[in-house]
């Protein structure tokens, strides 16, 4: 799970774009909204994409995606349970 994460952290600096944000400022507990990273609506949907394009998984419904983008660690359990990995 840990080389999932790192995956997941890496491909949220690089897709957002986020310059000033290394791997190790993510922590599992990191919230990716608000306080924390504090993503947009506008990252959700980039992220969103990036996520389905790199794993090959569709996230439903803002629902389910509101709860799987609460951190970290919420998004690599997701990731791991539609793709079985």
């Amino acid at each position: 799970m840990s080389d999932l994460k790192d995956r997941i952290r890496n491909l949220i600096i690089e897709k957002l774009k986020l310059e000033d944000v290394k791997p190790e400022d993510i922590a599992d507990d990191t919230p990716l909204f608000g306080e924390g990273l504090a993503l947009d609506s506008i990252d959700a949907l980039e992220l969103v994409v990036a996520l389905e394009k790199e794993f090959g998984i569709k996230v439903e419904d803002e629902e389910v995606g509101a709860e799987a983008f609460k951190n970290l660690s919420t998004l690599a359990e997701f990731i791991h349970e539609k793709t079985g990995a």
